[in-house]
C-alpha cells in the first residue's frame, strides 16, 4: 500500500512538473485564455447539447436555419458583424451563416464550420445521449463540435479584448454533408472569404493516429469523377472473339477497368467504378445514380458504361492518371470503341509549406499548453471536405476540431474532454495569429 501511494505521489509529483512546464511556455495572457477556455469548458458543452437537439440535417432547410439562428446569436454577443446568405431557390438548400469583424492586425483569418449534419428526420439519431464517458448524438463531433470550438475560442479571446484590431471571417455553410448545385453558386460565400483572407482553418474533427495521438490535417485529396462509354457490334454469340463479330463491349469495359487497376495507381491515388452496366440496351442517369441493361446470353453486347470516382492530391497526379487512363481507352479491343471523359467537383488540398507552417504553429500551441505535438495526418485518410474550396487561395488547416468515433452512423460519439482541448489549441494559435 505505501509503495502504491509512493508511486502515486511520483505520478502527480511529475504531472505537476509537465503543468508548470507548459505554465511557463505561455505568456501571461496566454494562461489567461486558456484560463478563460476551461471556465467555460461545462457552458460549452451544454449549448453543444442544445445545438444537436435540433435535427439539421441537410434536406431539413428550417432545422439548418434554426442552428444557423443559435449560432449566430453568439457571434452577435462577441461583436462580430452576421449575415444569413440565402441560396437560390431551384438549389433546395438553407444558405449559410457568415461572421465577421474587421481590424489591421496580424493575419486575416478564415475560420470553416457548417451546421447541416447526414441526419435527417427520419435517422433514428436525433438527440444527445450520454454514454459512459462519452456523448453519442448526430453532429455531436461532425461538426457542430467543431462549431462550438470556434465560438468558444473566440469568445475566450473576447474576454481579454484579445479580438479587438483584428479580422476574423466565420463561415458556417447549411450544405456541406450533402452540397447544393451548382458548386459554383454553393461555395462562391465561401470562395469569396477566403480571397479576402490570409489563412484558413477547418474544425472538422481530429483524427488519431494508430498510437492514439490527435493529428491534424495538412492535404484533402480532390473529389472528381469518369464516365467510360463503350460501344460494341451486336452479333451471335457463336461469334464472339472472332475477327467479324470481335470481343463486345463487355470484354472491352472489362479489359479497360482492370487495366485502370494494374497501370494507372500511385500513393495518394485512387480511383472506384461505382457503377457499371452492360448488355444489348443499356441506360444509366448519373443525376441519381441509377441504370438499367437488358441482353441475352446468346448476344454479344453492344453497349457497356461504367461512372466512378477519382481522388487525387495535386493536379499534376490528376494529369498523369488522366493521360494514362485515356491511353488505356484509345487501345481498344477488335470489335468495340471506348471513350472516357472527366468531370471535377472538390478541388485538391495540397500539403503546401504554407499548410506545414500552419502545422507547426498550431502544434507549438499544443505543446506550450501542454497538451502534445501534432502530427500531420495522411491525407489519404480524409475525405472531401469545405476547406477544399478555399484551398487554391490561402494556407489552410483543417482537422482542429473534437474528437469522436462513428461519423455518418447511427454511433456518432464524442469525446467531451475533446471540446476543451481543441478549443484552447485553436484559442492560442488564433490569438497568436492575430498578434
Amino acid at each position: 500500500m505505501n509503495a502504491q501511494r509512493g508511486q502515486r505521489a511520483v505520478l502527480a509529483a511529475l504531472l505537476a512538473l509537465l503543468a508548470a512546464d507548459a505554465a511557463a511556455a505561455l505568456t501571461a495572457v496566454e494562461q489567461q485564455i486558456v484560463a478563460a477556455v476551461k471556465e467555460r469548458s461545462d457552458a460549452a458543452l451544454r449549448f453543444l447539447e442544445r445545438t444537436v437537439n435540433v435535427n439539421s440535417g441537410t434536406l431539413n432547410p428550417e432545422g439548418v436555419r434554426e442552428v444557423g439562428r443559435m449560432f449566430r446569436a453568439e457571434f452577435d454577443q462577441l461583436g462580430f458583424t452576421t449575415r444569413w446568405v440565402d441560396l437560390p431557390p431551384a438549389v433546395q438548400r438553407a444558405g449559410h451563416l457568415v461572421a465577421a469583424r474587421e481590424g489591421k492586425q496580424g493575419k486575416r483569418l478564415l475560420l470553416i464550420g457548417h451546421l447541416d449534419t447526414v441526419f435527417e428526420k427520419d435517422s433514428p439519431l436525433q438527440r444527445w445521449e450520454p454514454k459512459g464517458d462519452r456523448i453519442r448524438g448526430p453532429g455531436v463531433s461532425d461538426m457542430k463540435g467543431g462549431d462550438v470550438i470556434i465560438v468558444e475560442a473566440l469568445r475566450a479571446l473576447a474576454k481579454l479584448r484579445a479580438l479587438d484590431n483584428t479580422s476574423i471571417t466565420v463561415v458556417f455553410t447549411g450544405d456541406e454533408e450533402k452540397p447544393g448545385s451548382p458548386l459554383e453558386v454553393t461555395r462562391a460565400e465561401l470562395v469569396g472569404a477566403a480571397k479576402r483572407s490570409d489563412l484558413a482553418l477547418g474544425f472538422e474533427g481530429i483524427v488519431k493516429d494508430r498510437q492514439g495521438r490527435d493529428t491534424a490535417t495538412i492535404g484533402r485529396r480532390a473529389a472528381s469523377g469518369w464516365m467510360l462509354t463503350v460501344t460494341g457490334k451486336p452479333a451471335h454469340s457463336s461469334g464472339v472473339f472472332s475477327e467479324s463479330s470481335g470481343f463486345g463491349a463487355i470484354y472491352e469495359g472489362a479489359r479497360i477497368l482492370n487495366a485502370f487497376r494494374e497501370q494507372v495507381a500511385e500513393p495518394d491515388l485512387t480511383f472506384n467504378p461505382g457503377a457499371v452496366v452492360g448488355g444489348t440496351e443499356v441506360s444509366y442517369d448519373p443525376a441519381v445514380n441509377k441504370g438499367s441493361a437488358f441482353g441475352k446470353t446468346n448476344v454479344i453486347a453492344a453497349s457497356f458504361r461504367a461512372q466512378g470516382d477519382l481522388r487525387y492530391l495535386t493536379y499534376e497526379q490528376r494529369d498523369r492518371a488522366h493521360a494514362r487512363m485515356r491511353a488505356i481507352v484509345a487501345k481498344s479491343l477488335p470489335g468495340a470503341k471506348a471513350e472516357i471523359t472527366f468531370s471535377e467537383s472538390y478541388p485538391p488540398m495540397s500539403p503546401t509549406p504554407g499548410n506545414l507552417r500552419l502545422l507547426e504553429a498550431y502544434s507549438q500551441a499544443s505543446v506550450d499548453a501542454g497538451l502534445g505535438v501534432i502530427e500531420a495526418l495522411p491525407p489519404g485518410q480524409r475525405g472531401a471536405g469545405d476547406v477544399q474550396f478555399v484551398a487554391p487561395y490561402v494556407a489552410c488547416l483543417d482537422g482542429i476540431g473534437p474528437s469522436g468515433e462513428g461519423s455518418h452512423t447511427n454511433d456518432e460519439d464524442l469525446e467531451p474532454a475533446s471540446i476543451e482541448r481543441a478549443t484552447i489549441r485553436a484559442a492560442l494559435l488564433i490569438y497568436r495569429l492575430t498578434r
